[in-house]
Formats: C-alpha cells, sequence, structure tokens
C-alpha cells in the first residue's frame, strides 16, 4: 500500500498505527466522500488522474471550513476505460484560475527514485513531443 509506505517514511509505525487508530489519519477510498463535509483537515487525493469527472467534481465539492487540499496525479500514466474522461484533466481546464486553486507541475528532473527513472521520464518525453 503505497500511501502506508509512505507514512512510513515520515512516522515511526507505532505513531503512524496511533494516529489511525485515533482517526487522526484516515484513509478512504474516493467512493466513501459522497455526502460527507471534510473541515479542519489537510485532504490529499492520490493518484486522481484515474478519477472520473463526476468523482472529482463530488471531491472537490467535500472541502470545508479550515481545511486544505492537494490533489495528485499523473496525466500520462490514466488507466480509465476509453472514451471516459479523465477527472483530474477536466479539473484542471475547468477550475485552473479560480482564486484559491494552484496547480504544480513536475518534471524529470523532479524525479526522486533511481536516477535512471528521470531518463526514462525523459526518453517517453521525448518520444510523445516527437510523434504526438
Amino acid at each position: 500500500h503505497p500511501l502506508y509506505d509512505a507514512l512510513n517514511d515520515f512516522l515511526p509505525p507505532k505513531q503512524v498505527e496511533k494516529m489511525l487508530l485515533e482517526k487522526r489519519i484516515e484513509i478512504a477510498p474516493l467512493a466513501f466522500m459522497r455526502g460527507r463535509t471534510l473541515s479542519n483537515a489537510f485532504v490529499v487525493l492520490d493518484e486522481a488522474q484515474n478519477a472520473t469527472t463526476m468523482q472529482m467534481k463530488m471531491f472537490l465539492t467535500r472541502l470545508g471550513e479550515g481545511s486544505r487540499m492537494v490533489i495528485t496525479g499523473d496525466r500520462t500514466q490514466i488507466d480509465l476505460p476509453r472514451g471516459t474522461n479523465s477527472g483530474l484533466q477536466e479539473a484542471e481546464r475547468i477550475i485552473n484560475g479560480v482564486k484559491g486553486v494552484s496547480f504544480n507541475y513536475f518534471t524529470s528532473r523532479d524525479v526522486v527514485r533511481h536516477p535512471l527513472v528521470g531518463r526514462i521520464i525523459e526518453a517517453y518525453e521525448a518520444d510523445e513531443v516527437k510523434n504526438g
């Protein structure tokens, strides 16, 4: 589970376990967000490139007072069925420029995995530019 791995990279496993038990940290599927208001929270939606447009709208409208949202995704790794729009791409198109919304983009220079991964990403990016 990548989210648990990331948490354990920053906090001791016992502390993560305690915070999960105390509900100070919650990991929940996107489907469980419907009907909720997320107040006084720091909320992360990971792998958002695979959210549909309706799922993204539902998620974005859960923001409550005192909260911040971070949405991560890679537009080059969309796994949705053919013909299904990525909610991440649609959100970028629709809400880019809305006050309080910011988009940040990473490049191959930002890769923190093995140096070879950065070169592989650069090769794919060059191929996309060349071949569309």
